[in-house]
């Protein structure tokens, strides 16, 4: 008997799994039906001995000191401040837009209250913010929303942005000054040693047990638990009742090169041209010197895993359905951006994760010390990271 079945090793999963076995002494079973932990921020080295991401560019970032102490009790860092450009009209300019970006698509020698005044002037009034379309044109104008926006959106996510709720392009600033840094956080940096080796570390406890290549629907009625917490998608849980919760997928091509470098930055977007949407080449998130490099096509797609919740009013709707379901769940916490039907980044998963644990812990007693045995060390090892 666990104390706790978590269906989900990736960041929501882990850590919970983590407190509830350092803090509470319990015992917790956690499965995913990958072969792997991390989940979507699992990486791995190639057969080059390159460290990639396996499903793309995860780039850590916050402002939340505590959630950097708590990481940090099972990772050091590598400062890394990650910069991205966009090839728009066959050159390779800044995103997000900034003042070198309009400066060299134009041919222009503007300083920064003059770009603020050039992008007033192309502004166009939106009585209402209401999708991604309102929120570049209201700010910039529609040329460069069709140059940067329209689009990448539309590959990324199948629909014109004018269909996507404004979250979608918000997320995205438009600046003034030269600063060419994708975020602008206090704290920026890369697990050193990976995100695997972080998550092997947070997870290597004797009340742990880790079961990977597991399916929730062939596990939960098999093994005996008290507790459940559930991470994955929210539809799936509750057998389809309402339909599927609409997601857009990914498609990954990874590669390598045989030269030092591919490109000047991690990751360049495709916003006019190519049916992919970004390369990323690793060893600028990494600082690995190697003569090769790695690189990852992405490719949007309508199917495959579920990576991004789809950001619209009936979607919304639907999920609200499945919510009060959830809601009505004894001894079950739905965490994380496919149970809440919500995209976060890592730090907000930390954030939410490390808030379920102490929800938890003020509503549940404690068991008495040294009545909780350790779990078996079974623990099917990912690959290391490095």
């Amino acid at each position: 008997m666990y104390d706790w079945l978590i269906v989900g090793a990736g960041f929501a999963g882990s850590v919970l799994a983590e407190r509830l076995a350092r803090e509470r002494g319990e015992r917790v079973l956690i499965i995913d039906r990958r072969n792997h932990i991390g989940g979507n921020a699992y990486d791995r080295l190639d057969e080059a001995g390159l460290l990639i991401h396996q499903y793309g560019p995860h780039i850590f970032h916050t402002n939340a000191e505590a959630i950097v102490s708590y990481l940090s009790r099972f990772t050091a860092w590598r400062p890394y401040e990650h910069r991205v450009l966009a090839m728009v009209d066959g050159q390779a300019v800044p995103i997000p837009i900034n003042l070198d970006t309009i400066n060299r698509l134009y041919g222009l020698a503007l300083g920064p209250d003059e770009l603020a005044a050039w992008f007033a002037a192309r502004a166009e009034t939106v009585p209402e913010i209401r999708t991604s379309e309102d929120v570049v044109v209201a700010t910039v104008g529609r040329e460069l929303y069709e140059k940067f926006f329209r689009g990448y959106t539309r590959k990324q996510w199948g629909v014109d942005p004018s269909e996507l709720d404004r979250q979608v392009t918000a997320r995205v600033p438009t600046r003034t000054n030269r600063d060419d840094r994708y975020f602008t956080d206090t704290f920026q940096s890369m697990p050193a040693e990976g995100y695997t080796r972080m998550f092997e570390r947070m997870l290597a406890h004797p009340n742990i047990h880790v079961m990977t290549n597991a399916d929730f629907s062939d596990v939960r009625d098999v093994i005996p638990h008290r507790r459940l917490i559930y991470t994955g998608p929210i539809d799936a849980f509750f057998d389809y009742r309402y339909g599927r919760l609409p997601y857009r997928s990914l498609r990954f091509v990874h590669t390598t090169r045989d030269v030092a470098q591919h490109q000047p930055v991690a990751v360049v977007n495709y916003p006019q041209t190519e049916a992919y949407t970004r390369i990323t080449e690793y060893k600028h998130l990494t600082g690995q010197e190697h003569p090769k490099t790695s690189l990852t096509f992405e490719y949007p797609s309508a199917e495959g895993d579920p990576y991004y919740p789809i950001p619209r009013p009936e979607n919304q709707a639907l999920f609200k359905r499945y919510e009060a379901l959830a809601q009505a769940e004894r001894n079950v916490w739905f965490v994380g951006r496919l149970a809440t039907y919500r995209y976060y980044n890592m730090d907000q998963i930390v954030g939410q994760a490390l808030a379920t644990f102490r929800r938890i812990d003020a509503a549940l007693e404690r068991p008495a010390a040294g009545t909780r045995r350790p779990a078996s060390p079974l623990y099917e090892a990912a690959p290391s990271a490095g």
